[in-house]
């Protein structure tokens, strides 16, 4: 599964400047002590053989379906089977004869089944028992988690054709263990099982599922029957299905059909979203050695999606985020999830983690699968960005090196596994171990690892006894250190220069509580126009390592290769950074370089960030031009003409609306030309930048711009418009706000609510007050987003809520009288949020 988390830095930036509240939510509190030991579930029955016959009721949301489950007793002899099924209406339940059906006693209590069965079977004998049960996800009561924002195993989706802006779909979301929620089976990823199912809909949908899809069968009432099977066993919370008017666009990779399934009127930009699938499945089958295993591999997308995406065994379902047109692709794709998902193929589906404990073999290696797509499709350059996204996202959700261990069988809930422990820091654990172990060392290891292991389970131990058989070395340490044991390090270095020795003093800062780590790093010491290459252990909390030079170093190049799982704070000074960024530029050293520059301001470094400009990456183009000082004449007159020419010229639509927003802060008219001519960029990141430019250098064309622009464009500019409006708050405007609020999914309603809370502050309107904060409280409710943003706007609801009661006492009339009534309706908002 890729995650998607809600991004909530703009908005709580605008929040802060706003409202002067707080601009990180602290992380949740967690029990002080986790005392059970998550075992993985014991096995009294497998699963052997599903099959499904299943069709729907769109009016109430129910699944009626028919189940032949087949299993046998794991070791010991049992006369008793225990299956989940969550929320469902159970009608039958009996034992599949040669003869015909016997029924079968049973308890259904607490969301399982307890059946007995008609005798003693050993684990020799398998036996099939039919069940005929309706499904009413709707009705069941369940929680999600922030990866999976609900878990209610099957969706309908504007079943009722009510929504004209929406298409009628059914999907399914099975992991953690929400499959028993449509049909009953032993829903435990250690389970695996082969699969048939049968779907009737209506013959306008099309249908995808796990599988190949062996008949087609019209019904006469209008219906049609598909059947899809799947001859290789995998575990119950891969199981999918898709249904809706999706139409596919035919790809193959080695003879197999690689398929994509899009509402029709992104069906044109198929191959332009999907198009590098078979080149990743042929990256990733001969990087591990194994060919893709399945006999197919389809892609979906879902409206209303509950994540980011989830490996569905040969058929991963995305949501709606993926689905773009030509222009939306100009300003960047969801290759990364692409990549993700189709990894999980091997790790997740193919080896399954034996227990949510051991969800770092199916995540990490997800997340890992991303970053070595980039580099191979990008270049080092593009996977470096990759791995060191997935280290600052990690050590961002940290405090003084402390974090929960990766194979974590202590956790309050299964759910609390999907984190960026599991994803991003066990993505960068593994790079490491690449780069120690060698990259032909390692992915022999993974082949070893996934052969050994195929369509069974798979936990952290296997992997390290894997690796140990093919290298020779113990790995114990590695793993005790990186996956049974939690936290990372916090390296605080000095460097010095004395008696012709350069010396490195490294002390692990980590809290106390916090293990040390053993690390072994590789050393560049550039002096006197020679690099001279070392590498040492770091092993104790406080070491100093001298080596002999010629002369005081430009640079020490600490970490080379750039894998320390951790924090690194050293000091080193302006000219070391200039040096660095010239001389030894990997990514890492690139962007540590130019955020230094940002961040100290030194007037020296700005020639660093006139050589950004030009940068091979254009994340770290866009970062040297955000700052860029052209208060300085001398940089201005340098950097002007190129500043243009990236704004006219750059392929990067990122680095293109930077420049142009950059040109716009000088305020010279002479730009005008450049930003009315960027307001009909095909690129809605450009034309946005365009809008927000000619609004700082002529305020009424950029509402004259803004009035020309089609109504597709507008929506992909909604958050250029909303920071627009603030300053131009008239009553009209509401229903703008209103109409994203309303109407919105998760990501557009996040993007434009901070702007709106702004323009209903500089509003004077009480009427305006009340219906928008109205529409902020619905559109929360609606899209689940108490826990991302009612504690923010809580605080910035209440700080303008002051704010206006202090200005009504300085006013007169009218005035007065809207000022305190906006302050009571912010009062009230914040004291209705606060409750829940």
């Amino acid at each position: 599964m890729n995650k998607k988390f809600i991004t909530s830095s703009a908005l709580l930036l605008s929040l802060f400047l706003a409202g002067h509240v707080s601009a990180q939510e602290k992380p949740e509190e967690k029990p002080a002590s986790l005392t059970v030991y998550r075992v993985t579930p014991t096995k009294v029955n497998d699963l052997v053989h599903t099959k499904l016959d299943v069709s729907f009721d769109y009016a109430k949301r129910y699944l009626n379906g028919k189940e032949w489950v087949t299993l046998k007793p794991h070791f010991y002899p049992t006369d008793s089977l225990t299956l989940d099924a969550q929320g469902m209406d159970i009608k039958t339940i009996a034992l599949v004869g040669t003869k015909g059906n016997t029924p079968l006693k049973y308890v259904y209590k607490d969301n399982k089944l307890f059946i007995t069965l008609n005798k003693k079977y050993t684990n020799a004998e398998k036996y099939t028992v039919y069940i005929a049960y309706t499904a009413k996800p709707d009705e069941l009561k369940v929680k999600g988690s922030a990866a999976i924002t609900d878990a209610k195993g099957l969706y309908f989706i504007n079943p009722d054709g009510t929504d004209k802006d929406k298409p009628t779909q059914i999907w399914t979301q099975g992991e953690t263990e929400s499959s028993s929620a449509w049909f009953p089976t032993i829903d435990k990823p250690d389970q695996k099982t082969t699969q048939e199912i049968s779907m009737t809909v209506k013959s306008k949908y099309t249908t995808l599922s796990n599988g190949k899809l062996i008949s087609q069968k019209p019904n006469a009432d209008g219906t049609r029957t598909d059947t899809w099977k799947m001859d290789l066993p995998h575990s119950p919370y891969l199981f999918m299905m898709a249904i809706g008017d999706f139409k596919i666009t035919k790809d193959t990779y080695k003879g197999k059909e690689v398929n994509y399934y899009l509402e029709p009127k992104f069906a044109p930009y198929a191959k332009q979203i999907f198009g590098k699938t078979p080149e990743m499945m042929k990256f990733y089958s001969e990087t591990l050695g194994l060919d893709y295993p399945w006999n197919k591999y389809a892609q979906v997308v879902a409206r209303d999606y509950v994540s980011g995406a989830m490996e569905n065994t040969t058929a991963t379902l995305h949501g709606e985020q993926i689905q773009k047109n030509d222009r939306e692709l100009l300003d960047g794709n969801e290759e990364g999830t692409i990549a993700h998902e189709l990894f999980h193929q091997w790790f997740g589906d193919y080896v399954t983690a034996e227990s949510w404990s051991n969800l770092t073999m199916n995540e990490s290696f997800a997340t890992f699968g991303e970053v070595i797509w980039h580099g191979h499709d990008a270049g080092k350059d593009a996977e470096d960005r990759s791995r060191y996204e997935k280290l600052q996202s990690y050590i961002s959700s940290t405090k003084n090196g402390e974090s929960p261990v990766l194979a974590r069988f202590h956790y309050a809930d299964k759910e609390d596994m999907f984190d960026n422990v599991s994803y991003a820091k066990g993505s960068v654990i593994l790079y490491a171990l690449k780069n120690q172990m060698g990259d032909d060392a390692f992915y022999k290891s993974l082949n070893k690892y996934l052969t050994t292991n195929a369509f069974k389970n798979g936990e952290t131990h296997q992997l390290r006894l894997a690796m140990e058989e093919v290298t020779g070395k113990d790995w114990s340490p590695y793993f005790n250190q990186w996956y049974y044991n939690g936290g990372h390090p916090i390296l605080a270095v000095d460097y010095g220069y004395a008696g012709g020795k350069a010396t490195i003093k490294v002390k692990q800062t980590q809290d106390s509580a916090v293990q040390i780590f053993t690390l072994p790093i590789k050393i560049d010491i550039y002096a006197g126009g020679k690099k001279i290459s070392k590498e040492i252990v770091i092993n104790n909390r406080e070491q100093t390592f001298s080596f002999e030079v010629s002369t005081k170093p430009d640079l020490i190049d600490f970490d080379v290769d750039k894998i320390i799982v951790g924090e690194l704070n050293d000091n080193k000074v302006a000219e070391n950074y200039y040096f660095q960024y010239k001389n030894a530029p990997t990514y890492a050293n690139r962007i540590e370089a130019i955020q230094f520059i940002m961040q100290s301001k030194a007037k020296s470094g700005q020639q660093i960030l006139l050589a950004g400009l030009k940068d091979p990456s254009g994340d770290l183009r866009a970062l040297s031009i955000d700052g860029l000082n052209l208060e300085d004449a001398q940089i201005k007159a340098a950097a002007l003409p190129i500043l243009l020419q990236l704004a006219k010229t750059d392929s990067d639509t990122e680095v293109r609306s930077a420049a142009i927003s950059k040109l716009a802060e000088t305020g010279d008219q002479s730009y005008k030309e450049l930003m009315v001519a960027s307001t009909k960029d095909k690129s809605y990141r450009v034309t946005a930048a365009g809008i927000s430019g000619l609004a700082k250098l002529a305020p009424q064309e950029s509402l004259t711009a803004l009035s020309t622009l089609d109504q597709d464009t507008k929506d992909h500019i909604a958050p250029s418009i909303a920071t627009l409006y603030i300053n131009d708050p008239k009553d009209e405007h509401q229903d703008f706000y209103a109409n994203i609020a309303t109407k919105g999914n998760r990501n557009d309603v996040f993007a434009v609510i901070g702007q709106y809370f702004q323009y209903l502050r500089a509003n004077t309107n009480p009427s305006v007050t009340e219906k928008g904060l109205k529409n902020i409280k619905d559109a929360i409710e609606r899209l689940k987003l108490q826990s991302y943003l009612n504690k923010q706007l809580t605080s910035a609801y209440e700080a303008t809520a002051q704010g206006k009661s202090t200005q009504a006492s300085s006013a007169n009339g009218e005035a007065k009288t809207n000022l305190n009534k906006q302050a009571e309706l912010f009062k009230k908002a914040a004291a209705d949020l606060g409750k829940e």
